[in-house]
């Protein structure tokens, strides 16, 4: 560097103009230097989710904690045999405590959305494994029903929340094209859990007592902690304005702001767009004076540095920042995420749960606008970059951190209760949840009045595990398939499923027992596996968000009443069979309504375009 610094000190001591062309070139980089300081005009984006490298190991952890996570939770029932006879409470007031622990799980999704958007999946996940296991904790001093319901329902129903949802948005960071793939393998640990965790139960039970079990599971469901780590965050990335216009709208890949002069842009080289994935790998190791050119970008009176990397190629590959190259510097049109994201200030960060897909579960190559063009469905569903010290006024008093009150904005607007698809949907969705716990719940004490022993009865939520995981794999590829109407395959999977609970009361054995818990557990994959992508489906990709948000509510408020009205029916009739019948019914006609869906969107459609039509003739009347 020096010697060839020199050599080009010389020539312009002959031509007696080096002060004057240093003071020239001084000038130029402090000009440079500080454009590319300026942060009023950079902007922020979410990087492009990477599909894959360290996002397998967010696969792992996530699948991890729902193996842990549901399979407390889907297992409960195991204790409630213990429980109900330990303090001589009635089924209906027992079962309370799984009901409200449930409910509580699935109702808080708004409000862990917000926190996830504040302090991310790592913190809210940490957090939410040690919440849960003081819940288990605190529940080996209870002394009566009544206060289970704080340490079971709120406390580790809450932490069992701040667990959930970081599990599934982890994951959706970091997938793309594979995103399907991807969440399947992480929910398939639902279904593991409940395999594996219904014999650990009844053995733990049996072996060291219910209180015991409980404080084991504690330190197990603490052990998410560690999962939990693993769910780095993704670093937004510099997308400075001026560059968005000189590469033709490419947002979201970092790059530095540069000052072209002298064609340096000129012709098609400046109007050719970035491709989405290149790296260094990908550029020629000899590449021509005319690809050199296009990507080394000078900055005013540098045209000799555009020769010299005509004439020495290998100068024009990327590297990291400014490179010095005698008393130029060489402004290069990549840098990497690192060193772009360190640059950004401590109190910016991404509000990821405000990406309009972070709920979208199934193949994005399923969304029209991501199939036609890619780098543009990234900007349109991109997380915004906030101030992380704004505050604002929620309900006219609460001080809130503007953040969490974006994304309860976005997660709670009433208005999508107006269309009649979506509040189609959302009956159906709540009538399922009626019915959804009831099984898990219950069986196992269903199958000991049937005459089965504990072993046995705990294996039947063993069956609806495995069953249950199968079924997210082979209804997700059948969901998957551009033939295949994803509303008709959780239509029927939800109507199949209500019958065979309805029809659970005429199993008196284990065989047929462990036959409807199979055909519960397959066919009831659909109502988690699918719900995301049926919504998008039938409301469109921007209401998702909101769409599920509301949805989060009514699974709580239908979780937390579908139990106890089984229970009740128990101690009235002293049989489970007309709570089966309940929850079977539910379910079923959960899925039989939804088959009018399509007639539903139609007559949605022919009203709107009689409203748009009358508001025109009126609008006409004046000028007539």
């Amino acid at each position: 560097m020096d010697s060839q610094s020199g050599a080009t000190a010389a020539p312009e001591a002959a031509n007696g103009k080096p002060a004057a062309k240093e003071a020239k070139n001084g000038a130029v980089v402090a000009s440079d230097r500080a454009l590319s300081e300026e942060p009023e005009d950079d902007e922020w984006n979410m990087p492009v989710p990477p599909d894959g490298g360290w996002g397998w190991m967010v696969v792992f952890a996530s699948f991890m904690i729902h193996v842990i996570a549901d399979g407390v939770m889907y297992t409960f029932g195991i204790f409630y045999m213990d429980i109900t006879t330990n303090f001589g409470s009635t089924k209906a007031e027992t079962s309370w405590i799984a009901s409200i622990m449930q409910g509580v799980t699935f109702g808080a999704g708004p409000l862990v959305s917000g926190l996830v958007n504040r302090y991310g999946c790592r913190a809210v996940c940490i957090a939410g494994a040690f919440v849960g296991g003081a819940g288990f904790v605190l529940t080996t001093f209870a002394q009566s029903v009544q206060v289970m319901y704080v340490t079971i329902g709120l406390v580790l129903g809450g932490g069992l929340g701040l667990i959930y949802l970081p599990a599934i948005v982890s994951v959706t960071c970091y997938f793309e094209k594979k995103r399907s793939f991807a969440t399947g393998i992480a929910v398939c640990g639902s279904g593991l859990g409940t395999f594996i965790f219904a014999p650990l139960t009844e053995h733990l039970v049996t072996s060291y007592g219910w209180k015991n079990a409980m404080l084991i599971l504690a330190a197990v469901l603490c052990g998410c902690s560690f999962f939990g780590v693993l769910f780095r965050p993704l670093e937004p990335v510099r997308a400075p304005k001026r560059q968005q216009k000189a590469t033709n709208g490419v947002l979201n890949k970092p790059v530095l702001r540069v000052a072209a002069e002298d064609g340096a842009l000129s012709g098609t080289a400046a109007r050719r767009p970035v491709p989405r994935n290149l790296t260094d790998s990908d550029l020629p190791d000899q590449p021509s004076a005319a690809a050199a050119t296009s990507i080394v970008v000078t900055a005013p009176g540098r045209q000799e540095v555009c020769r010299m990397t005509s004439s020495q190629p290998l100068l024009a590959r990327p590297t990291p920042g400014v490179q010095q190259f005698g008393s130029h510097d060489v402004m290069h049109l990549y840098q990497p995420t690192g060193s772009a994201a360190s640059s950004r200030r401590p109190s910016q960060h991404l509000e990821v749960m405000r990406r309009k897909d972070i709920f979208y579960s199934g193949s994005l190559l399923n969304i029209p606008q991501y199939k036609s063009n890619q780098d543009e469905y990234e900007v349109e569903v991109a997380a915004p970059v906030v101030d992380g010290t704004a505050r604002t006024v929620v309900c006219g008093c609460i001080q809130c951190p503007q953040d969490v009150a974006d994304t309860l904005h976005d997660m709670m607007g009433l208005a999508l209760l107006k269309d009649p698809v979506f509040l189609t949907f959302a009956i159906s969705n709540f009538l399922t949840s009626i019915g959804f716990n009831v099984p898990y719940i219950y069986i196992a004490d269903k199958a000991v009045q049937a005459g089965l022993d504990r072993d046995s009865a705990s294996f039947l939520l063993s069956i609806i595990g495995i069953s249950n995981t199968v079924s997210r794999i082979v209804l997700g590829y059948i969901s998957d398939r551009p033939c295949v109407n994803r509303l008709w395959v959780y239509n029927c999977a939800l109507t199949v499923s209500g019958i065979g609970t309805a029809l659970s009361a005429f199993c008196t054995d284990f065989p047929t027992l462990a036959l409807y818990a199979a055909v519960f557990g397959f066919t009831i994959g659909a109502y988690v596996g699918l719900t995301s992508v049926i919504l998008v489906d039938l409301l469109g990709l921007d209401k998702l968000t909101n769409a599920f948000g509301l949805l989060l509510l009514f699974q709580g408020v239908a979780t937390l009443i579908g139990p106890p009205i089984a229970g009740a029916l128990y101690d009235a009739t002293n049989s489970y069979d007309p709570g089966f019948y309940v929850a079977g019914t539910m379910v079923a006609v959960s899925g039989a309504m939804l088959f009018f869906i399509p007639c539903v969107r139609r007559c949605a459609g022919n009203s709107e375009v009689r409203r748009q039509r009358s508001g025109g003739s009126r609008l006409a009347e004046p000028a007539a």
